[in-house]
């Protein structure tokens, strides 16, 4: 008998293990059968907005860069030690202000020397002018006279063969200085390169957040304000690239004027060689030139065509004393340099005491009385951005103002890195709040529709037979209409036809709704995409 109590109690606990699971599924089925008919009587919950009249102006924004207009660099005519920068980066100054103050000793010395060269050659043609006849005396005089312009003329041969290595030193520390400056703008550039990139990974992992919430939006899975909030990370990401392919743009652009700056001082190097060497061969022919007239006057005779052929000479050499004389007092006067215009000091290279090159940097000044905002135009909207067009600029550095200006030109050839024209915009700054390096948006109007019927976009949906939205009568009964659509801006969409002002349109629906189907409102809004709401995408 003990053998089958056992099994009998075995399928008596199955047994009911089973009736009470029959019992909860026969529960549960119940349930969802309530609920269903109880969705199926209730009306869905809409949101709408008006139809309003206003006015559609489309505007294009862009980010660019502020530039200033006059940005003059100075620097002397000629090679020396620099005495005194009189300003500092950020200084203001006027126009003829002393800016910097070379060393004078040697051009003041070159002056002295050559103001008694000019008088001895004038001595010299005075006495050969009162001496009628030539006479030993005479011949003697000319001879003194000769070995002492040969004298100085060896003189000057050895003064230029000392400056030559000096001149040829000072020019090829420049060139050392200007290489650092393009090894330091290459590192720049590999910088923005990096950025680039970055920047562009995360539009791709933006773009693949965006997807994957679109295909939970379709499916309900996730909300609309997800949905948007996926597509404002790619639309900041898009705006992240542009700003990396500007900071590239304009590293490239320092690096092509660091090697501008490099491929100048090579030259100058070549220059300073050449003209060393030039004024070396010069100084030498005049060695030759003095020895020979000491010789032709060491041979002279007492006949009048040689004496008079003498005079000419004498004449000759005057005049040339005074055209050096003339030359080394325009040096002298380029020892002081002054601004050329009102502006303010941008940079400074040199400190005092070093040594210039001709046509060396010492300080930047540029202009601010008017300014350039310099933006990016996509190919599509060139043809809407002219000049003479009225902007809008907004400043990162100068928050809560927004200035106007006017499109002074639009380049014509497309960046080839980005396929885009950039448009100079023009600003009047008379208080020099603006300065070069700014961070600007700007705003181009380029479209305006006044007093258009609109909507908010998200009341419009694309179906086969176009674009359609639910109107709700004052019944509370949704009634799909085919629309079509013109103007659009960021606060709505303008409705050509298919609708009329102060009718209803549903933005946001609780389900799929039908042509004819009630409906029950839940939140208006006040006006079509107006007051800064965030609509929630109508559901049909």
């Amino acid at each position: 008998m003990k053998r089958w109590i056992f099994p009998i109690i075995g399928i008596v606990v199955l047994g009911s293990l089973i009736a009470w699971r029959l019992g909860i599924n026969h529960k549960a089925a119940a349930a969802q059968l309530e609920q269903r008919q109880q969705r199926t009587h209730t009306l869905p919950s809409v949101n709408v907005a008006p139809v309003v009249i206003r006015d559609v102006v489309d505007s294009f924004e862009s980010v660019g860069n502020v530039q200033a207009p006059v940005n003059v660099n100075i620097g002397p005519k000629s090679a020396g030690r620099v005495d005194a920068v009189l300003v500092h980066s950020g200084d203001a100054v006027k126009a003829g202000q002393i800016l910097v103050r070379m060393d004078t000793a040697e051009p003041l010395a070159n002056v002295a020397m050559q103001q008694a060269n000019v008088a001895q050659a004038k001595q010299k043609l005075a006495e050969a002018e009162l001496t009628q006849n030539p006479t030993d005396v005479g011949v003697t005089s000319t001879i003194r006279e000769q070995q002492a312009a040969l004298g100085t003329a060896q003189a000057n041969l050895y003064s230029a063969q000392t400056n030559y290595e000096s001149t040829v030193a000072t020019a090829q520390a420049t060139v050392t200085d200007d290489q650092g400056k393009v090894d330091g703008a290459s590192a720049a550039v590999s910088g923005a390169q990096a950025g680039v990139r970055s920047a562009q990974a995360n539009l791709v992992d933006a773009q693949a957040k965006f997807n994957r919430q679109n295909t939970l939006f379709k499916k309900g899975y996730v909300s609309a304000q997800d949905l948007d909030d996926a597509t404002a990370a790619v639309e900041v990401q898009k705006a992240q690239v542009d700003v990396a392919n500007q900071q590239l743009s304009s590293a490239k652009s320092a690096l092509g004027s660091a090697k501008a700056q490099l491929n100048s001082a090579k030259a100058q190097v070549s220059i300073v060689k050449t003209t060393s060497t030039a004024g070396i061969q010069s100084s030498k022919a005049q060695v030759a030139q003095a020895r020979a007239s000491l010789a032709s006057a060491e041979a002279n005779t007492a006949q009048r065509p040689a004496y008079a052929a003498n005079l000419e000479a004498l004449r000759a050499t005057v005049a040339a004393a005074e055209a050096q004389l003339s030359d080394m007092q325009a040096v002298l006067g380029q020892t002081v340099l002054t601004a050329p215009v009102d502006g303010f000091v941008t940079a400074r290279f040199i400190d005092p005491g070093a040594q210039a090159t001709a046509g060396q940097t010492i300080v930047t000044v540029q202009g601010f009385r008017h300014i350039w905002v310099v933006v990016p135009v996509p190919e599509e909207v060139t043809n809407k951005v002219y000049v003479g067009q009225s902007a809008n600029v907004v400043l990162d550095a100068l928050p809560g103002r927004t200035f106007t200006g006017n499109v002074t030109a639009v380049i014509q050839a497309a960046d080839p890195s980005s396929r885009q024209f950039n448009a100079r915009v023009t600003l009047d700054n008379p208080k020099n709040l603006i300065k070069p390096g700014m961070f600007a948006r700007v705003e181009f109007i380029v479209a305006r529709v006044d007093r258009a019927l609109t909507i908010p976009r998200e009341a419009v949906q694309q179906s086969p037979a176009g674009s359609l939205v639910y109107v709700v009568g004052a019944d509370g009964v949704a009634s799909r209409r085919v629309v079509t659509t013109g103007a659009s801006d960021t606060n709505g969409i303008q409705v050509v036809t298919g609708v009329q002002a102060g009718e209803q349109v549903v933005v946001m629906s609780a389900m799929p709704l039908k042509d004819g189907q009630k409906v029950r409102l839940a939140v208006q809004n006040a006006a079509a995409g107006g007051g800064g709401h965030r609509h929630q995408k109508a559901t049909y």
